[in-house]
C-alpha cells in the first residue's frame, strides 16, 4: 500500500510541476528575399570562376585555386583535399550546366549553386554531378563531385 501511495505521489508531483506553453514563436533565420534562379550575368560570372578552378587544378596551381576560394572554404582546405578533387574530377572531358539556383546551408542563409555532368553523359539522370555553392561575389564556397552507383 506504501509503494501505491508513494507512485501516486510521484505521478502527482510531476503533474503540478508540468508546463503549458500558451504562445510559441519559430524563428527563422532564412533570408525569403532571394529569387529562385540565378541570372545569366550571375551563371557567367560563376562558370567562369569553376573553369578556371578546373584549369588551375589541372594543372595543380595552388596559388591560383586559393585565389579563387572564399576565406572559409580557404581556412579549411588542405593538400589532402586538392589531390581528392583532382582524382574525383575529370578535367578533360568538358562539362556542361545541368541546374541553377541556391541552396541552402547550415548557417541559414542561401548561397547561389550551379550543378555539372559531363558532356557525354546524355541520359536523363547522369551518374556523375558536380555542384559548385558560390558566395555572391563568385568566390568558391565549396565543390562537391557525387558519382552515383548501383
Amino acid at each position: 500500500m506504501n509503494k501505491l501511495f508513494l507512485i501516486l505521489a510521484l505521478l502527482s508531483v510531476q503533474l503540478f510541476y508540468s508546463q503549458e506553453v500558451v504562445d510559441l514563436k519559430v524563428e527563422n533565420n532564412r533570408k525569403t528575399d532571394t529569387p529562385l534562379d540565378l541570372t545569366k550575368k550571375q551563371i557567367e560570372l560563376y562558370n567562369g570562376r569553376f573553369s578556371q578552378f578546373i584549369a588551375a587544378l589541372k594543372s595543380s596551381d595552388r596559388k591560383k585555386m586559393e585565389s579563387l576560394l572564399a576565406d572559409n572554404a580557404r581556412k579549411v582546405v588542405t593538400e589532402a583535399v586538392y589531390k581528392k578533387l583532382t582524382s574525383d574530377i575529370n578535367s578533360t572531358k568538358k562539362m556542361e550546366i545541368i541546374k541553377t539556383g541556391y541552396k541552402p546551408m547550415i548557417d541559414g542563409n542561401t548561397y547561389p549553386m550551379i550543378q555539372y555532368k559531363y558532356a557525354d553523359d546524355k541520359s536523363d539522370d547522369p551518374k556523375e554531378v558536380i555542384t559548385a555553392v558560390f558566395e555572391n561575389d563568385g568566390k568558391i564556397l565549396g565543390i562537391k563531385p557525387f558519382k552515383k552507383t548501383k
